[in-house]
C-alpha cells in the first residue's frame, strides 16, 4: 500500500507524462505536492522506484519512466497506462544452495507470524498486521519475541539479503552501530537498513551502492527490531 503522498506523486507524474510526453521537473513535483523542499520529492521518488512503480533512466534529463500503476489509481484514471512492457530479469536465484544452509525440516521448526513486506531499499508503509505464518529453525531464535518480514527490494543485497527473502526479527527498541534493524521512520514508514549513529543523528545505510545513506534526527527513527536470521526459498 502506498502512502497518500506517494500515490499523489505517482498520479501527478503519470498525468504529466500522458499530457506532455515527459515527466515533470522536481520543482514542479514539489509545488504540486506542496512540499517545502525537493529532498522530500527525492525520498518519494526513491520509494516509488523501490516498490517497482517507476524507474530512473541513466544519463537522461527528467529520466523517469512509469512501470506500473496501483489498481486503485488505474481505475481512477480509467485504466490508462503510461506505455510500458513487462520485464523479466533472470539470475536472481543462485545456482546452488550455500554449504551452511539447513532445511526447515531438520532444524526444529518454529512458527512465526509474517507481518507483511518491508522495503530493503527505502521505507514502505509501516506494517502492523499478520499476513500468515512461516516455519523457521528454532536454533535461529534466542530470548524474546520474534516475527518475520518478507523483503521487497535489493538495497541490502551486498549484506546477503535478496528480494523475496524472509528475514527473522527479534523485537527490540535498541541496537548497536552496524546492526541491521527494522527502523520506523517518522512514525509511519518502516525500512530494513544498517543503523549507525553519527553526531547525534541516525544514519540508515543500504548495502548496495546504488542507494544513498539517509540521515535523520534521533527522534525521527525508532528501532522496531534487529535482524537475527534469514530464510530463502530455492
Amino acid at each position: 500500500m502506498l502512502t497518500k503522498k506517494q500515490l499523489d506523486l505517482l498520479e501527478f507524474i503519470h498525468v504529466r507524462v500522458q499530457r506532455d510526453g515527459v515527466p515533470p521537473s522536481f520543482e514542479e513535483m514539489k509545488d504540486a505536492l506542496d512540499l517545502r523542499s525537493k529532498s522530500g520529492i527525492h525520498r518519494l521518488i526513491t520509494a516509488l522506484e523501490e516498490r517497482g512503480f517507476i524507474q530512473r533512466l541513466a544519463h537522461r534529463a527528467r529520466a523517469l519512466e512509469i512501470v506500473k500503476l496501483p489498481e486503485a489509481l488505474e481505475a481512477k484514471l480509467g485504466g490508462k497506462r503510461a506505455g510500458f512492457s513487462p520485464r523479466v530479469i533472470d539470475g536472481d536465484r543462485p545456482d546452488h544452495t550455500p554449504p551452511a544452509a539447513r532445511t526447515i525440516e531438520t532444524a526444529g521448526a518454529v512458527e512465526l507470524p509474517v507481518m507483511g513486506r518491508i522495503a530493503a531499499g527505502v521505507p514502505i508503509e509501516a506494517i502492523s498486521e499478520v499476513s500468515h505464518n512461516v516455519a523457521v529453525p528454532g536454533s535461529m531464535l534466542g530470548k524474546g519475541e520474534h516475527y518475520a518480514l518478507e523483503v521487497r527490494g535489493d538495497s541490502m543485497i551486498n549484506a546477503g539479503i535478496n528480494d523475496g527473502d524472509v528475514v527473522v526479527i527479534r523485537e527490540t527498541s535498541v541496537a548497536d552501530n552496524g546492526d541491521i534493524v527494522v527502523a520506523l521512520v517518522e512514525g509511519q514508514e518502516a525500512t530494513l537498513k544498517t543503523l549507525r549513529r553519527q553526531n547525534g543523528m541516525i544514519a540508515l545505510e543500504a548495502a548496495n551502492p546504488a542507494y544513498e545513506t539517509r540521515i535523520f534526527r534521533d527522534d525521527q527513527v525508532k528501532v522496531q527490531g534487529r535482524l537475527v536470521g534469514l530464510i530463502r526459498t530455492y
